[in-house]
């Protein structure tokens, strides 16, 4: 029997926008506060549930800058919640919430807790390319900054190399993977292949996914003007879609409350385990690029919590921004290269859409769904922030809680992972060298440059460019980099590499 206390998520709504037209498309508060009443509903009681909520808190979005927008979320919702935050930017923060409220439900601190967000980047940008601006822009406008601070993600010397953008620094996780299981390149870009094949299956069945669409290996693997390389060996096919206009919301409280607002038991969900923490900040101080020690860390935290393996779950949602980090987890977590289970329950970010930082929030609003449709089967969803740096895990079932709630402090799992060796970094490198990894950089005509980490002769870390020439570029992505030797000078104060 659950304990009065024990947090419960009990309703969840989703939305996808497909009205381009500047007149009539929601903007991202209008689109939380539908899903948010969706939510409501979902779970039963809607106004008594609404009225209830005393724990707000709004995922980062990308399309704007809000005056308050806790403030504009409640006005619509006509609630007063006392405790409203904005999060800061992360993949990972909707799943982060989740365990958030489950700690502050189960210690008495908030009674219903609204998680939600949305992202309105596709009619946004389309409007802009033709010179006009969303109604909604007008109407609630743009100023202060949100609540929660951001932290910088990149060191200096790593923006120096371009590495603060996503789409080419995970090709660098990528190229590592590869030759840690020693595949040859095209080997490896057919798994690859295959494994988003498989996601693009999932998106064409979810009724909230951008592209309905189920994609062959051949089509995802091979590079065309629709489909051209992003950052070797990422194809466009490969990488999430951000401009997308999509919403999602969950509402939790307890057991308790539940009761006494009359919500059906049939829409009780049990959070059976979580966890979060993060990797060595700066991805020049990881041990490695191909291994994740916060995601070993939180998947064996959060399986013990719910007392089962990774054998015992149903339904997987692996945070999939780029195939790097789908491969990541799955190693992290005991997942067999050839595991038959679907790795989403969405489609991924690379069909069923990427929303900014909201993108988890869809992927556990599904999960209930499934769980709730095959009562006692569990459903497991990963979330991940910047490049592969922040993590959290949440394992889902209908099954009842017996007895309290409770989780260890991630303190105790973080000081772990921060104990973890990292290598120096040599900002101005010179002298022999050998590659670690490496990825080209692409613009929309072409390549454009090499870009290589690799390691000096007394060990040190390096980052560097390489030649520009044709010759060494296609030399970088017709046959294996990692492993190879040359030398690391300077030039005008940057690190180039040249292959022996």
């Amino acid at each position: 029997m659950p304990d009065t206390h024990c947090p419960i998520l009990v309703g969840c709504g989703q939305l996808i926008q497909r009205n381009m037209n500047a007149e009539a498309a929601l903007g991202p508060i209008d689109m939380m506060s539908s899903t948010a009443r969706t939510a409501a509903a979902d779970a039963g009681p809607v106004d008594a549930l609404l009225a209830s909520i005393d724990h707000l808190r709004i995922v980062r979005f990308l399309t704007g800058v809000y005056k308050a927008p806790c403030g504009l979320l409640s006005k619509r919702l006509g609630i007063e919640p006392s405790d409203v935050m904005v999060t800061e930017t992360g993949g990972d923060m909707p799943q982060l919430l989740v365990n958030d409220a489950a700690d502050k439900l189960a210690g008495g601190e908030c009674k219903v807790a609204l998680l939600c967000g949305a992202e309105a980047l596709a009619s946004f940008t389309s409007n802009l390319r033709e010179g006009t601006v969303p109604k909604w822009v007008e109407r609630d406008g743009a100023g202060t900054s949100q609540t929660a601070s951001e932290l910088v993600a990149t060191a200096p010397h790593e923006v120096r190399y371009e590495c603060h953008r996503p789409i080419n620094v995970y090709p660098l996780f990528e190229n590592a993977i590869r030759a840690r299981y020693a595949r040859d390149l095209d080997s490896h870009q057919r798994y690859v292949s295959e494994l988003y094949s498989r996601f693009s299956a999932v998106a064409a069945d979810n009724p909230y996914a951008w592209f309905r669409q189920s994609r062959t290996p051949e089509e995802i693997a091979t590079v065309t003007p629709e489909n051209r390389l992003v950052g070797f060996p990422y194809t466009k096919y490969m990488n999430a879609i951000i401009q997308v206009d999509q919403s999602a919301a969950i509402i939790m409280t307890t057991v308790g409350t539940a009761r006494e607002l009359g919500i059906d038991e049939s829409r009780w969900v049990f959070l059976h385990g979580c966890s979060n923490a993060q990797d060595h900040w700066f991805i020049s101080d990881r041990e490695n690029f191909y291994s994740s020690p916060a995601i070993r860390a939180i998947g064996r935290k959060a399986l013990t919590m719910a007392g089962c393996t990774m054998d015992d779950i149903d339904y997987i949602d692996l945070y999939s921004c780029f195939p790097s980090a789908v491969q990541i987890a799955m190693n992290e977590l005991g997942i067999a290269p050839d595991d038959q289970r679907p790795l989403t329950v969405t489609g991924g970010l690379a069909y069923a859409g990427g929303p900014g930082s909201n993108y988890v929030m869809h992927s556990i609003a599904t999960t209930m769904d499934l769980v709730r449709r095959k009562r006692g089967s569990k459903g497991l969803c990963t979330g991940l922030g910047w490049y592969i740096t922040r993590h959290a895990i949440g394992i889902y079932s209908t099954d009842p809680i017996d007895g309290e709630w409770s989780r260890e402090d991630p303190a105790a799992c973080q000081a772990e992972i921060d104990a973890e060796p990292h290598p120096e970094v040599a900002i101005q490198a010179e002298g022999n060298a050998v590659v670690e990894t490496y990825t080209v950089l692409h613009k929309r005509d072409g390549a454009k440059k090499g870009l290589v980490i690799g390691r000096l002769e007394d060990g040190r870390r390096f980052l560097s460019f390489t030649s520009s020439a044709p010759a060494v570029l296609e030399g970088m992505t017709t046959g294996e980099c990692v492993g190879r030797t040359g030398r690391v000078n300077q030039e005008s104060g940057t690190n180039i590499f040249s292959f022996d």
